[in-house]
């Protein structure tokens, strides 16, 4: 698909004309419920409460702890209530869920939203469905197998990718872009090269952003990446890269020094300046593919359709996920920095751009009028930075 053409899934978009799908008022001011249980969906969704509530609606933010969700809400100024903390095993995790669908329900029933939209979220659907109001939840990720199963089928409207390699049912909606074009499209994000000098970087070094995984979401248990970062750190620099290193979890004492601390609202002006991304992030890679940066990705995960588009398609994300994956990803990187910069990546970011949608459009459109026109998926050319 190119330009504004619409085509595969997206020329079967389901039909839209049920009472749950239709606009819930004629212009008038909604009641929205959105739910953040991840730091990645408060940049997805912060563009989009801005636009909606500037338009007047009434925005309600649920969250729970993970991460630096909960900071990033607060440095983006998006007020919210907090209804779970964070569980670190199965037990536990399936308590705090329990509990934060629980006092999701007593607090969305005093609001009586119109809509409720989530990422991958099932107490948005279960609450939704007992409420009587609409449900919209964004996936794109395959390997979530049981909310496929058990929660999806439920929602009104469960968006993805066009490249989401799955078909979940006659309320699926396909779009040509990535979660990460919420707020990483050029008509949202400009990179600014000042934070990164604060951190201590220059900008014009050659510059490696090496990403660790803690492997403790539970859609992540029992997978792996990298074997050895001693070792992957050594040949990085062994090819005359400035290696910085973000981690969930805690470094080894060796590894300390390569530790940034990095504003959580500055990390994608570092992607933007480096010359190379390696990690086990799918979503760090895909951030660094839609801003140009080519990224090596290592992760056992196998089967996320934007990887998988961003490796085929577009060239700009390397995946490894054998028992050979540390090798091959390391000699890969090594490959790439010691490669001509010969505007490559960028032209391949401008095709990106050029056939993908800006999602925040998408987003708001569909929470607005409960479905989605051709116009949304005319995407005029990308901004040059």
């Amino acid at each position: 698909m190119s330009g504004s053409k619409i085509d595969g899934p997206l020329a079967q978009l389901p039909p839209m004309n049920s009472d749950a799908l239709a606009p819930e008022s004629d212009g008038g001011p909604l009641d929205v419920v959105i739910t953040i249980q991840h730091p990645a969906h408060v940049h997805f969704f912060r563009n989009a409460i801005d636009i909606l509530e500037d338009r007047g609606h009434d925005i309600h933010v649920f969250a729970r702890e993970k991460d630096i969700a909960l900071d990033l809400l607060d440095i983006y100024g998006i007020e919210h209530e907090v209804l779970a903390g964070a569980a670190s095993h199965l037990l536990g995790k399936a308590t705090v869920q329990l509990a934060y669908e629980w006092r999701l329900f007593r607090r969305a029933r005093t609001i009586d939203p119109d809509v409720m939209v989530a990422i991958g979220e099932p107490g948005v659907v279960h609450v939704a469905a007992l409420l009587g109001c609409r449900s919209v939840v964004f996936t794109d990720t395959e390997h979530v197998t049981y909310l496929k199963r058990f929660v999806y089928p439920m929602a009104d409207q469960v968006c993805s990718p066009e490249c989401y390699r799955d078909h979940i049912g006659d309320n699926h909606i396909k779009y040509p872009g990535y979660h990460e074009l919420a707020y990483l499209h050029p008509d949202r994000f400009t990179p600014d090269p000042e934070p990164v000098r604060e951190m201590g970087i220059d900008p014009g070094d050659r510059l490696v952003v090496l990403r660790l995984v803690s492997w403790e979401a539970t859609h992540d248990i029992g997978d792996s990446g990298i074997d050895d970062v001693t070792d992957v750190v050594d040949r990085l620099e062994a090819a005359g890269a400035t290696v910085v290193i973000t981690a969930e979890g805690e470094l080894p004492a060796e590894l300390a020094p390569y530790e940034i601390t990095a504003p959580p609202e500055r990390i994608h002006d570092l992607l933007y300046y480096a010359d190379l991304f390696v990690g086990e992030s799918a979503t760090m890679a895909t951030e660094s593919a839609v801003l140009g940066t080519p990224a090596v990705l290592v992760t056992t995960i196998q089967g996320m359709g934007n990887v998988r588009e961003l490796r085929e398609e577009y060239e700009l994300v390397y995946s490894y996920a054998d028992g050979s994956r540390h090798a091959d990803a390391v000699e890969c990187a090594v490959e790439i920095l010691e490669s001509e910069s010969d505007g490559r990546w960028e032209e391949r970011r401008q095709r990106l751009l050029s056939e993908k949608i800006d999602t925040t459009t998408f987003l708001t459109t569909l929470i607005e009028d409960g479905q989605v026109g051709a116009a949304v998926f005319e995407n005029p050319p990308p901004m040059d930075l």
